[in-house]
């Protein structure tokens, strides 16, 4: 006899991975209704486009004509959100979920970044779930992870690769000894990188999932107070300079905790060659965290794509069916502290500048001039002269300086006129 009570499901929003999720969980119900002694059902699908061709054939009974309805159907329990986007339809329809006390799944990081803290507020008032697995690097049980097997660690520091496209991106330059464009084009064809890839390439993407990581991590509210740079400035010449200094250069989010402060940021950065996170190329996605007692723990897999978010939609749709009710970020909304962020200008770092400029005597040392008037010393110089050209490329390696005279330096060269390009400032991670 079959005791097992049933769950019924709204999915809202059908693109690769909304799909890929209804067929799954219809090919899959009964080992997940054994695994949960709970059946997920699917009662309700919505889209934008009903007639937009798809690889799935769904009962016309199951389409709503108003996506906003799963909301209020008595007979909806759960409601995963695929659609994306922090505002919009996706706002609407996670903010009257929980207010109509359904449960909500949801792969979106901006929305969760944006407006969690309030989400979590309503869903917690409300005795309901809000999971959000799949927003933070895919198939990398990051969040399960922080909020159940690491939670008896003080964790002190999360860092890693959060973003596949730009990973792709800058290990293919460096393997296949490419420029950064070329490199985009190959990814957008392989389906690496969408249409419009700004928010992976200017490192949006990245700081929304470290404000959820860092909240997590630190049990504090959300915070803004992040600082953030992409992977556009990265040319071929700066990965063959990376080389031959005996680093790799990677997009890392790194959230520290350090004294009574916290720092968020976001930024391309060397790392030495036989450095782990060195080895992570590809679409793969790691994720660091530095914790006590444990020390340091590493989960690494697939960033992205349909088959990896649907792996973390599943885990969080399996918790709500085992009937864990539990707080959206790890402890009671009254508990989550307002933590000071501070900028990153008064943090110490060593780093690789790079000048670009006319050959001519006197250019080196007036760079070096610069540099020692705002108190960064050098650590290791390379030039690099194009006689055809006339010009040079002076590469130097600093030894840990405040970051704010770091960036003086690069905004007081960028005013000379024997500087052919905007000069570059790339952070070295020395772990």
């Amino acid at each position: 006899m079959n005791n097992k009570k049933k769950l019924n499901i709204a999915i809202v929003g059908l693109g690769n991975i909304g799909s890929y999720l209804y067929k799954y969980l219809n090919s899959n119900k009964n080992i997940l209704s054994k695994k949960n002694n709970c059946t997920p059902y699917i009662k309700f699908v919505s889209a934008r486009n009903r007639n937009k061709k798809r690889k799935i054939k769904i009962n016309s009974a199951k389409w709503l004509n108003n996506y906003l309805d799963a909301t209020k159907n008595k007979d909806v329990d759960i409601i995963v959100e695929l659609i994306g986007g922090a505002e919009g339809p996706a706002k609407k329809l996670v903010f009257a979920a929980l207010k109509n006390k359904k449960h909500v799944v949801t792969a979106n990081k901006a929305l969760i970044a944006k407006y969690g803290d309030k989400l979590s507020k309503i869903a917690e008032s409300n005795n309901v779930n809000l999971e959000f697995e799949a927003a933070v690097c895919g198939g990398v049980p990051i969040i399960r992870s922080l909020k159940e097997g690491l939670i008896a660690n003080k964790i002190g520091k999360v860092y890693g690769i959060f973003n596949g496209t730009s990973n792709y991106i800058l290990s293919s330059m460096d393997n296949k000894d490419k420029e950064f464009s070329d490199v985009l084009k190959d990814a957008k064809k392989l389906g690496y990188a969408e249409s419009n890839p700004t928010s992976d390439l200017n490192g949006d993407d990245v700081s929304a999932k470290l404000k959820i990581l860092s909240s997590l991590c630190f049990n504090s509210f959300l915070n803004n107070n992040i600082h953030v740079e992409g992977i556009k400035q990265i040319d071929k010449e700066d990965i063959v300079n990376a080389k031959k200094l005996g680093y790799k250069i990677k997009l890392l989010g790194f959230a520290e905790h350090l004294g009574k402060s916290i720092y968020q940021r976001v930024h391309p950065t060397l790392v030495k060659t036989n450095s782990y996170v060195a080895s992570i190329d590809g679409v793969l996605n790691a994720v660091i965290i530095d914790g006590k007692p444990v020390g340091q723990s590493i989960i690494q897999g697939e960033g992205a794509g349909a088959a990896a978010t649907t792996s973390a939609l599943i885990s969080d749709i399996s918790s709500i069916l085992r009937g864990n009710i539990k707080f959206p970020f790890s402890i009671s909304n009254k508990e989550r502290k307002n933590l000071k962020f501070k900028s990153i200008q008064e943090r110490y770092f060593s780093a690789y500048l790079r000048f670009d400029v006319i050959d001519k005597p006197g250019v080196l040392s007036n760079i070096t001039n610069i540099i020692s008037k705002n108190n960064v010393s050098i650590k290791r110089l390379i030039q690099n002269p194009n006689r055809k050209k006339g010009a040079s490329s002076i590469v130097i390696i600093t030894h840990s300086s405040k970051d704010n005279s770091l960036n003086k330096v690069i905004k007081e060269a960028n005013k000379k006129s024997y500087v052919l390009r905007k000069s570059k400032l790339i952070r070295i991670d020395d772990n």
